[in-house]
């Protein structure tokens, strides 16, 4: 059973709970989000696996995850690119912020959430038990069919964006 790192709102431990009760309890826990970028300027985008047990065949970031006890934020983040997207890349920590969003089904998304981006150029080999498709947009189209079409997304993408582009693109 997997456990996600419960924390206060200064990421100080406050223990472990299985991940479902978590997102059930909407308890505050850590959380990775990874943000791929080519040199072409455009974002890689994953489409959820139909066998997610919430948000199944939405869009969204490159990979996302929760920590391990004891494992770091930026460990996790390459862990996680290995086992969803079969790739390794070189990663910067650019922000965290804490959120919390109803993700559907009786489960809440409550993430101390650190961010990572990283530069990839080569084919994404991916974990089809994780991932459904990949696919690169540019920024201006992901801006636009996110407006027309948000529920193709998942909820904490959307919310990870908007932070990223106020953090970082300053839109």
């Amino acid at each position: 059973m997997e456990k996600v790192v419960l924390v206060d709102s200064n990421d100080n431990e406050l223990g472990l709970m299985e991940k479902i009760e978590a997102h059930k309890t909407g308890s505050l826990h850590r959380a990775i989000s990874v943000f791929l970028f080519n040199d072409k300027g455009e974002m890689l985008l994953q489409q959820r696996s139909k066998e997610k047990y919430h948000s199944p065949l939405c869009w969204t970031n490159a990979c996302c995850t929760h920590p391990r006890q004891n494992e770091s934020y930026e460990d996790t983040a390459h862990r996680r690119l290995r086992e969803e997207l079969g790739i390794q890349a070189e990663l910067k920590y650019i922000f965290h912020f804490i959120y919390k969003e109803d993700v559907g089904g009786g489960l809440i998304e409550h993430e101390l959430d650190y961010v990572f981006i990283g530069n990839y150029n080569d084919e994404v080999p991916f974990n089809p038990d994780e991932v459904n498709a990949v696919k690169w947009i540019k920024i201006q189209e992901l801006n636009l069919d996110i407006q027309e079409n948000p529920e193709k997304y998942t909820a904490w993408f959307k919310i990870i964006y908007n932070q990223y582009r106020k953090e970082l693109l300053k839109d």
